[in-house]
């Protein structure tokens, strides 16, 4: 009886490392977090389990939206056939753009913005394909135009957004006047770290330091769900600081 037992256990416990590795890997919290799994065993796998991946359910909230979304994308598919009209687009290019399957957002966006151009959202989210895609020229004309009409678009982003073009298509003036007008008002980490990158490229390595400094100050005080939902930014603002001199 015994030796069910603690086979079972065995079991259990290899399933518990398994998922505290796994959501460690995927996810990045705190390092230390490895000790406790790998000295703890299957007890220390429970207690990071207990203390970062159930908390980290609430996140996994997209994840759980993906299957009927990948339904209504396979049902726009067949409706754009019979009814390829500007909305109709759009809401298909949102979809793409949330599975993160840039390139056919922004084929999606060409198709709705070929129909009408009154709307600024179209313009907008195409350029955020073309920047996660990396293609910042084609981004640039997009951004101009949403922030041309209302410069505080999206809490400013299209702004931001539009200095971290400028930043990546040699144009460092209109980068540093976009970045210093949104840094006034802005919190977002996104701008933070994008200015930080563009100071470190720019060889002003003091104040690339200041700025991804600032990211990883708010972490101390973030409530939990806020902090899990920053560690991007904090692991790029690490990434900033160990690349500049001290």
């Amino acid at each position: 009886m015994f030796s069910m037992l603690s086979h079972s256990f065995s079991w259990w416990g290899i399933l518990l490392i398994g998922m505290a590795l796994l959501h460690f890997i995927r996810r990045r919290p705190e390092n230390y977090w490895l000790y406790v799994i790998f000295i703890g065993g299957w007890i220390g796998a429970l207690v990071y389990i207990a203390a970062e991946l159930i908390p980290d359910l609430g996140l996994l909230r997209g994840t759980f939206q993906a299957f009927p979304r990948r339904k209504r994308i396979r049902e726009l598919q067949a409706i754009v056939l019979d009814n390829p009209s500007a909305g109709n687009y759009e809401e298909l290019a949102g979809l793409y753009l949330d599975e993160g399957k840039f390139a056919q957002a922004r084929e999606c966006y060409d198709k709705s913005i070929a129909i009408r151009t009154d709307s600024p959202d179209p313009f907008y989210r195409r350029a955020q394909c073309a920047v996660a895609l990396g293609d910042f020229t084609a981004a640039v004309p997009d951004l101009e135009r949403v922030a041309g009409k209302e410069r505080k678009y999206d809490f400013q982003r299209a702004a931001a957004l539009l200095a971290h073009a400028y930043a990546n298509t040699g144009e460092p003036e209109k980068a540093e006047a976009g970045f210093q007008e949104v840094m006034v008002t802005s919190t977002l980490s996104e701008t933070y770290i994008n200015y930080a990158a563009f100071l470190a490229a720019q060889g002003r390595g003091t104040e690339a330091r200041e700025i991804a400094q600032k990211v990883l100050a708010k972490k101390p005080t973030m409530p939990g769900y806020l902090k899990r939902r920053e560690r991007p930014w904090f692991r790029k603002a690490a990434q900033i600081l160990k690349r500049l001199p001290a």
